[in-house]
């Protein structure tokens, strides 16, 4: 069974087992975490749609780790004025394993 999920103003699709890097929740280490935003959930001929969002449907899953992602660098440059700014960036996320889903 698989699901299509929002969080975090992007869509997954997931089943139970899988392992997905989110934007940062606010969620402790080891706690549980709902997912009621379900557009697509069912397997093979037995698929519900939403419109655009199934009523009842959730993903029930475990935090499993708070982290930041590695560091990228932005380089800004104009030509011909020496003007040059550098700046670096890392990317909160929670990693979050997919316990269930009730379709």
């Amino acid at each position: 069974m698989y699901a299509v999920i929002v969080t975090g103003g992007k869509q997954y699709k997931v089943s139970e087992g899988d392992t997905i890097f989110i934007e940062k929740l606010e969620a402790e280490e080891g706690s549980s975490v709902t997912f009621d935003k379900v557009l697509i959930a069912g397997e093979g001929e037995d698929v519900k749609v939403g419109a655009p969002a199934i009523d009842g449907a959730t993903v029930e899953g475990k935090v499993i780790k708070n982290g930041r992602a590695k560091k990228i660098y932005v380089f800004k440059m104009k030509r011909k004025k020496n003007e040059r700014k550098k700046k670096g960036h890392r990317q909160p996320y929670t990693k979050v394993e997919i316990t269930k889903i009730n379709a």
